[in-house]
């Protein structure tokens, strides 16, 4: 039950004050960790195929066993100090890996300056949220950039890190944290990280096969709840989820896409290389900057059903152990 209470603390928090700015956020700490331990595994490794497989392999385990390690450890020396240490030291770390308020607090940079008319102010605003080339981009292709991002980090942001820290606690958050931002810096497939990032990538492909999933049925529901094009969406979400070399990020942008009647995707840029992606979603009308705001509206409902969906689930949980627990405790 405390765990409960904590996560919804901490996703209460993240509404009200987003991300917190500061050099030792858990995920900045991350980053800095897999940035040292690549340059030190590619000292100690060939720079050929298996080498750096093997390379990239050993950077995952490292980085979760020590990103995991060190948030456990921490909330241990709490809890055997004080349980309400523990509590409020979840609470804090929890908050910290929940990103939805950022994530829109971001998109609608790029919207805002859309409806300044400034398209350079807005490129440079989807720069910091994708991972794209963003300089050939145009007007429509900067909407779509930012309404894609959102989509899929609905799942990466909010309801994967809820999952697992409902599941393990923060010290679930922490390693699926640790996968994210891995796959996040080195899960590319380009000269540099072909093979070095193989096992980042299919890791985090492992972590949010269920989440994505879970989030992309949300996204259906938020579209319904916010008289969006439900129908479309579950269509679109059906026939167009796999359009996408990742098994997971075209989950929540199908269901989006469908919703908001656009289309998403398509060729896009990436370190000077054009990628010629499918399309996810059916060109019935052009996307427009509004586009921004609606998604970020099925942002939030679909965060907000996802902790519903999972407070109930482990409620109900905790009441069957409380409940078997006592009937044990009489039986013996």
């Amino acid at each position: 039950m405390l765990r409960i209470i904590s996560i919804t603390l901490a996703f209460l928090l993240d509404i009200i004050f987003g991300d917190p700015e500061q050099p030792l956020h858990p995920v900045r700490l991350m980053g800095k960790l897999i940035s040292f331990l690549e340059k030190i595994l590619r000292r100690i490794f060939p720079e050929n195929p298996t080498g750096e497989r093997i390379a990239g392999g050993i950077l995952v385990f490292l980085t979760c066993t020590v990103s995991t390690g060190v948030g456990a450890g921490i909330l241990y020396i709490l809890y055997r100090w004080n349980i309400w240490a523990y509590f409020l030291g979840e609470t804090f770390f929890c908050y910290q890996l929940l990103a939805m308020k950022s994530l829109k607090t971001e998109s609608m940079k790029v919207y805002k300056a859309l409806k300044e008319d400034d398209t350079e102010k807005a490129r440079k605003a989807v720069s910091m949220i994708v991972g794209r080339d963003t300089k050939p981009l145009d007007k429509t292709g900067i909407i779509k950039a930012a309404v894609e991002t959102v989509a899929e980090n609905a799942s990466d942001g909010v309801a994967a890190p809820l999952m697992y820290m409902m599941l393990f606690g923060a010290a679930g958050g922490f390693f699926y944290k640790s996968v994210n931002t891995m796959d996040s810096m080195v899960g590319y497939k380009n000269s540099r990280y072909l093979y070095f990032g193989t096992a980042a990538a299919k890791t985090d492909d492992i972590l949010n096969f269920i989440p994505a999933r879970i989030c992309g049925i949300f996204m259906i529901l938020s579209a319904g709840i916010l008289k969006y094009d439900r129908k479309e969406s579950w269509r679109i979400f059906l026939r167009d989820r796999k359009n996408h070399a990742s098994p997971n990020s075209a989950q929540g942008e199908a269901a989006m896409a469908g919703a908001l009647r656009v289309q998403l995707a398509g060729p896009a840029w990436y370190f000077g290389k054009l990628m010629h992606k499918l399309t996810i979603g059916d060109d019935t009308r052009p996307i427009e900057a509004e586009d921004i705001v609606r998604a970020n509206r099925m942002l939030y409902v679909c965060s907000f059903l996802a902790l519903l969906c999972f407070d109930v689930f482990f409620f109900l949980v905790w009441l069957l152990q409380a409940f078997y627990g006592s009937v044990w405790r009489i039986g013996l």
